[in-house]
């Protein structure tokens, strides 16, 4: 067990982040991995230029790398959004333009998880409205990941750094998850669970690792205090996985966290393990 028994992928959304993105591939490739994961690339679009879509595709097949995540359109992220789906007026449109074109693009690249974050609280808006317009846009997610073969996750993020953002416990992202799959019938959403927002919400980590690993569609990391990489902070992170893996996860997990140095961040990882088995 331990992390030379993990499968673990790159976020090239927050690592790498001093190249431009198609050079990000490449980088992840050099350092030894060859599985990568995005948020949605085009901030300022959800539906980019056919070229932009393809130069991307390149990019990952000329690294060798497998893009094993990505993200719907979420607004702009990094930065003060925290996703679409349940934003009325343009962001819900944006969203809405760009599920078919996120889903097709991850079917292009045998993509098998996309990612919708639900999105900030709105003021002067009735969170029962917004809660509304999250499950409509998330029903018409789901259906479209199905289609091409992939899941829906669902993530809950911390209170802290993200203080207008809903669900900020395994529990608020579960029901989310639930009430998805009731209204579709698909079972295809998932839980993202990522080990550094529950841990930022003071939640039991290994209790929601218990309760919720079968529910599980995609595991990100990232060691708190400061979102660092592994061993920089006071996360067991290596034990938790051990954990996830126990309890029956199989799929990947996500390196999210920040790192001025991407390349010399992974020394905490073995050359060996870094290339998804």
């Amino acid at each position: 067990m331990g992390y030379t028994d993990q499968r673990f992928d790159v976020n090239l959304s927050i690592l790498f982040t001093e190249l431009p993105l198609v050079e990000r591939p490449a980088a992840a490739a050099a350092a030894g991995f060859t599985a990568v994961e995005l948020w949605w690339p085009w901030i300022e679009t959800p539906t980019p230029a056919q070229e932009e879509l393809d130069a991307l595709k390149k990019a990952l097949e000329d690294a060798g790398t497998q893009l094993v995540g990505l993200n719907f359109y979420a607004g702009r992220l990094p930065g003060p959004d925290r996703g679409a789906v349940s934003v009325p007026g343009e962001e819900s449109d944006r969203f809405k333009a760009n599920v078919n074109v996120a889903a097709d693009f991850a079917a292009s690249v045998g993509c098998k998880a996309l990612n919708a974050l639900y999105g900030n609280r709105v003021e002067g808006v009735d969170p029962a409205v917004q809660d509304e317009l999250a499950l409509e846009n998330l029903v018409v997610a789901a259906r479209a990941a199905d289609r091409v073969g992939a899941i829906l996750l669902i993530e809950t993020l911390n209170r802290p750094e993200s203080p207008l953002y809903p669900l900020v416990s395994a529990p608020a992202g579960i029901e989310v998850v639930d009430k998805v799959n009731e209204a579709t019938g698909l079972g295809n959403a998932k839980f993202l669970l990522d080990l550094y927002h529950l841990a930022m919400n003071d939640e039991d980590l290994g209790e929601v690792i218990e309760k919720y690993a079968a529910k599980t569609g995609h595991v990100q990391i990232a060691d708190k205090p400061g979102r660092g990489a592994p061993g920089t902070g006071e996360l067991p992170l290596e034990e938790l996985l051990d954990q996830l893996r126990k309890a029956g996860y199989q799929g990947y997990v996500g390196l999210e966290y920040k790192a001025a140095d991407a390349a010399a961040s992974f020394a905490w990882l073995p050359d060996g393990a870094r290339a998804a088995r």
